[in-house]
């Protein structure tokens, strides 16, 4: 049986950090999109790394029970040098995708090249073009002075863009999901 298709959707866009975690959320009516809210939760302050990733669990809850986001698009993190950042990042993301799963939200993730690209039409994109684009295609007033807000934001409208053309990104419809795309990766 095919699933109706819903006259609105609210797309819930965030970029994982331990230091700032930047989100984004978007209404989509037919073909429109429509700016709801960007901005960054601050975590610098806090040293404790399991404080942060319990704040950036209870902000991504607080947003979901706000803004009742029907798919959540979150940035991958991204190849660098320093394997201690990485597992800072990729924690950070997980409890953001554990927030939304326990809600029974669908997350995809995307990789910050595949956000450029659909942003700006090219991967590698500063955050400043990017930024710009939106302020463009949205019909922002002002930008934010961080920018890890419209990375965010990025990640919803990639969504909206890339909606039933995922190619690169991995979706989940919840912890049933989750647990079968990765069970290679999960020890027993």
């Amino acid at each position: 049986m095919n699933k109706p298709v819903p006259s609105e959707l609210i797309i819930l866009g965030i970029d994982p950090g331990t230091t700032i975690m930047g989100f984004g959320v978007i209404r989509v009516r037919g073909k429109e999109m429509e700016f709801i809210q960007m901005n960054e939760l601050v975590l610098s302050k806090y040293k404790d790394h399991f404080t942060k990733l319990k704040l950036i669990f209870d902000r991504t809850l607080e947003l979901i029970d706000t803004h009742h986001p029907d798919e959540i698009a979150i940035e991958a993190p991204f190849f660098g040098k320093n394997v201690q950042s990485m597992l800072k990042l990729g924690r950070a993301q997980g409890v953001a995708m554990a927030a939304g799963l326990s809600r029974q939200i669908p997350i995809t993730e995307y990789l910050p090249k595949k956000i450029k690209m659909s942003i700006t039409g090219n991967g590698n994109a500063s955050k400043e073009q990017v930024a710009r684009m939106l302020q463009t295609t949205l019909g922002l007033r002002t930008l934010p002075k961080n920018l890890d807000c419209t990375d965010g934001l990025a990640a919803a409208v990639c969504h909206f863009y890339n909606k039933g053309n995922v190619e690169v990104g991995k979706a989940y419809t919840g912890w049933d999901a989750f647990i079968k795309q990765n069970e290679g990766r999960i020890k027993k």
